[in-house]
């Protein structure tokens, strides 16, 4: 593991009334042990899955690909601040990494066209052909396949954002493989069951007032797919 454990810091946080701040769980966990190649961040949207990933991020130097930000009605101005009370603990020194976002992934994929224009060969590192020229499905994938087989720290959000299941099932043999090499670590936020099915990562449920590990039996996404599959018309509507 490149990173072998983060720390939080509440004791300085500037506020207790504004997201992220607000939230228990950014109280009552201090530390998140990082001890497996591959750890997942499983939980209801809301819960903080994605504002520690990008905070992480931020604490370990890897730059986030964000368009623009357009104006809101309402200013958070502590919105991004969670980073500055994370330390991180590198195992042995920083390595470079990247971050995945499904909602920043196109901005992205319309960067590389514009230096591609310039220099083609830019390119040559996400399978010789514009992301922007596929479909959703399979320029994610020629992303992750090439990505992914660089030494590095790898964050991804809801990464099977666009996927299909088969996809899905691909890229969880990419990060598998490439975790079990010894060469990438991968910190992913998801509501897939497929992934979260990695064999030998941690999982770390957000749903409670501290993060807690998890098996992957335990989930709300396990039981809830397996009952669901199992008898599909407890949940729907009768005729």
């Amino acid at each position: 593991m490149h990173v072998k454990q983060i720390t939080l810091h509440p004791e300085k946080y500037p506020t207790r009334h504004s997201y992220p701040f607000n939230l228990p769980l950014f109280h009552e966990a201090r530390q998140i042990k990082l001890d497996s190649a591959v750890t997942l961040f499983v939980g209801e949207n809301g819960t903080g899955k994605s504002t520690l990933l990008e905070a992480m991020a931020a604490a370990c130097h890897i730059h986030i690909w964000r368009n623009t930000e357009r104006s809101r009605p309402e200013y958070n101005p502590y919105e991004g601040m969670l980073s500055k009370y994370i330390s991180v603990e590198w195992t042995d020194g920083r390595v470079a990494g990247s971050f995945f976002g499904s909602n920043i992934f196109q901005h992205f994929a319309e960067l590389l066209d514009e230096w591609a224009a310039a220099d083609r060969g830019q390119l040559n590192y996400f399978g010789g052909q514009s992301l922007t020229t596929q479909s959703h499905g399979q320029s994610l994938m020629s992303f992750f396949h090439s990505r992914y087989q660089i030494k590095g720290l790898y964050l991804l959000d809801e990464p099977e954002t666009g996927l299909s299941p088969r996809s899905q099932i691909e890229l969880l043999d990419i990060v598998k493989k490439m975790g079990a090499a010894g060469h990438a670590q991968f910190i992913i936020a998801t509501h897939s069951p497929l992934l979260l099915a990695c064999p030998g990562a941690r999982i770390y449920n957000f749903d409670q007032r501290q993060i807690q590990p998890v098996s992957y039996e335990e989930t709300d996404h396990y039981r809830i797919y397996k009952s669901f599959l199992s008898d599909r018309s407890k949940y729907l509507p009768p005729d």
